[in-house]
């Protein structure tokens, strides 16, 4: 049953935004996986956050994204649980947002 299976808390880094999202772990664990090798990959100059979405679904099978629903919004939800615990980072300074590796 699908309520049964294990979620996985995603946080935001945004003052003032209180509250969590959850989502299924294998989820989590699949675009976190997808997220830490393109942001690698990116090295130091970082990401474009704006690239981050199309990358990752370069990477899923049609069965992954099938599952998956919405990626751009899976993956943001990651990204933004990514930043909270720190295994990734936003640029400082920089516009348009890039990730590195923290």
């Amino acid at each position: 049953m699908a309520n049964d299976e294990p979620k996985t808390i995603c946080r935001t880094p945004a003052e003032g935004k209180p509250g969590t999202t959850r989502i299924p772990t294998w989820k989590f664990d699949l675009l976190r996986g997808h997220i830490l090798n393109v942001v690698r990959e990116a090295g130091s100059d970082g990401l474009p956050f704006r690239d981050l979405s199309s990358l990752v679904a370069k990477r899923l099978t049609e069965e992954e994204t099938t599952r998956l629903g919405s990626i751009g919004w899976h993956t943001t939800t990651v990204k933004l649980e990514m930043e909270v615990a720190r295994d990734i980072k936003r640029l400082e300074g920089v516009s348009p947002q890039r990730l590195v590796l923290a």
